[in-house]
């Protein structure tokens, strides 16, 4: 029997701590771990186009599981590849662990064919990124790494030259305990009490929620229902946050709604929950009379993006479970009522864009189709959104009720990622409906792992936002008095491309068609496609843009950017009114 090798052993470690795939490319320096891959029924290795993919797909998959995924790229040019996923895995705290194959060990340093330095080029974007110089060395470092990325939440990287992984494996070291789940963080008693002193002194609580709520719905929601506290959320947190919650007042920042940005300023309490809301401006930072408490299991959050009066170290749900019988009930509703009220007058005084004559409006409303979709999609479905204009439409339209997911590169920003991120979430479970959607721009990005899809059978649906523009782009310019240039996109008709690459594909150009495309789309079994051309003139810019607004992502000065419609969250607004005790 053949002895183990370096490769047997790394991917030994990988399955022992959970990971069911390798997404990324073959190349000469990665053959030995391909091929101690193939040789075990332990770890797929799922072959994508572009390595970027392959750290996207990693990243989703991570997201989807809460478990460790990996990807893996070939030395030089492979490798560095797959950064761009890296950083978004990274900031979006998903555990992937990252093989960044290299040149032959005797050649580092002399300027050789393809030669980079991974261990230096991956520093930013994870919490650990080390060099395997010998055979005995590589098990303490895979394990040092899964265990960075598991335990920090994020990216462990393993440099790895393609020698070293073909070499025999060293005497079997010992085995360690990996460790394979994170634990809760309870905030020190000092803290809670501190809490429980400020939340006693003030008359008017808004809470804030970001994606670390995550699986504190039920504390959230019970904490608010005793001190009767307004709840809004960031975009990483509507998916968690938003459903069966009679306290919502909507999103803020660039793309909000509703009454989340005056619950914020108008209470005396603001209490942010796991969130690293970036866009300070929409936080009442410079507001007199409002204390600011930020709760984070990441320390290094806390204060970064607004003062505090308190800061608290600990998960979201084991804070509040300790905090809200510490609290006395309150019995005065007039703020969050208050709160309620302008957030059901805000989403029905909103100038909904395809109010009118919606069926015949040719190019069809980019609004239109989100509330469509998100009226046929499964309730388990997960969507995968592309960076832009689809935020927008998925922040607005797409309904949580927590079953759903909704994942994208919220914290990163980049491009292309709603199809290679479709690929790892349907991975997971080829059962389960998985949507995309991508903007013509993204999906043109990286079009060629669309063969993914059909390689391997992924019943992705495709939903393209064909506007032949970079239209987010278009607005920054805008809003920064430029004239819109370089953002025309010539594109293809995708639905064409997708049934030449043996999917199906269909174009819808009138709105009368949508329903029924997305339909056949969704009762197709395999990967399927739906162009839908919409139009590039649904952006609706506010009448005066201040001077003071910075270009990009970070419009801080308006409340509301852009302006259009909000789905059903109009409906639910209106039905938590109902809540509100009548004299």
């Amino acid at each position: 029997m053949a002895k183990q090798t370096v490769a047997d052993q790394l991917v030994e470690t990988l399955a022992d701590s959970g990971v069911r795939r390798i997404y990324g490319v073959v190349g000469d320096s990665l053959n030995p771990v391909v091929d101690a891959v193939r040789r075990t029924d332990r770890v797929e290795w799922v072959q994508v186009r572009h390595e970027e993919t392959a750290a996207f797909a990693a990243g989703a998959e991570a997201q989807i599981t809460g478990r460790l995924a990996a990807c893996a790229g070939s030395c030089g040019p492979g490798n560095l590849h797959l950064i761009n996923g890296l950083y978004d895995a990274h900031r979006s705290m998903a555990p992937v662990f990252a093989l960044a194959s290299h040149i032959p060990s005797a050649e580092i340093g002399s300027s050789y064919f393809q030669e980079t330095h991974p261990d230096r080029l991956f520093l930013e974007c994870s919490h650990y990124c080390e060099l395997v110089s010998t055979r005995e060395q590589m098990p303490r470092v895979a394990q040092s790494a899964i265990q960075h990325a598991i335990g920090q939440g994020g990216v462990g990287v393993v440099t790895l030259p393609g020698d070293i992984a073909g070499q025999e494996a060293a005497d079997k070291p010992e085995r360690h305990a990996l460790v394979t789940g994170r634990p809760t963080v309870r905030p020190a008693d000092d803290q809670i009490d501190q809490l429980a002193h400020l939340i006693e002194q003030a008359e008017r609580i808004t809470l804030f929620c970001g994606a670390g709520a995550a699986g504190a719905h039920d504390e959230v929601m019970r904490f608010a229902g005793r001190v009767h506290a307004p709840v809004g959320h960031a975009l990483r947190g509507k998916e968690w946050i938003q459903y069966d919650n009679p306290f919502d007042v909507g999103m803020s920042g660039l793309l909000g709604y509703g009454a989340a940005y005056q619950a914020t300023h108008e209470c005396d309490l603001l209490i942010l929950l796991g969130t690293d809301f970036p866009y300070n401006a929409f936080l009442p930072d410079d507001r007199p009379g409002v204390r600011i408490v930020q709760v984070d299991v990441r320390p290094e959050h806390l204060g970064r993006r607004c003062r505090l009066d308190l800061a608290v170290w600990g998960d979201v749900r084991e804070t509040l479970r300790c905090l809200t019988d510490r609290v006395r009930p309150r019995t005065d509703r007039r703020f969050l009522d208050r709160m309620l009220k302008k957030h059901a007058d805000a989403l029905e005084g909103v100038v909904k864009a395809y109010t009118r004559k919606v069926e015949k409006h040719v190019p069809i409303h980019p609004e239109y189709v989100a509330s469509v979709l998100d009226e046929e999609a499964a309730d388990d479905a997960i969507f995968t959104v592309d960076t832009g204009m689809c935020n927008v439409w998925a922040a607005r339209y797409i309904t949580p009720n927590g079953r759903r997911r909704v994942i994208g590169s919220f914290s990163h920003g980049s491009m292309a990622n709603a199809v290679p991120q479709a690929i790892g979430a349907q991975l997971t479970d080829r059962r389960r409906q998985v949507v995309t959607l991508s903007g013509d721009g993204g999906f043109s990005m990286l079009m060629g792992d669309f063969l993914t899809l059909v390689q391997y059978g992924l019943p992705v649906k495709v939903v393209v936002f064909n506007n032949s523009a970079l239209s987010m782009v278009e607005l920054e310019m805008m809003v920064g008095g430029l004239p819109a240039y370089g953002t025309d996109n010539h594109n293809p008709d995708f639905a064409a491309v997708a049934r030449a690459c043996g999917a199906h594909g269909v174009r819808v150009e009138k709105p009368k068609h949508l329903r029924d495309a997305l339909r056949e789309a969704f009762r197709h079994d395999g990967p399927a496609l739906v162009d839908v051309v919409t139009d590039p003139n649904a952006l609706s810019i506010p009448p005066k843009i201040q001077a003071e607004m910075v270009k990009g992502f970070a419009l801080s000065a308006s409340r509301m950017v852009l302006d259009g419609g909000v789905g059903r969250m109009a409906q639910i607004a209106r039905s938590n009114l109902r809540n509100i005790p009548r004299p």
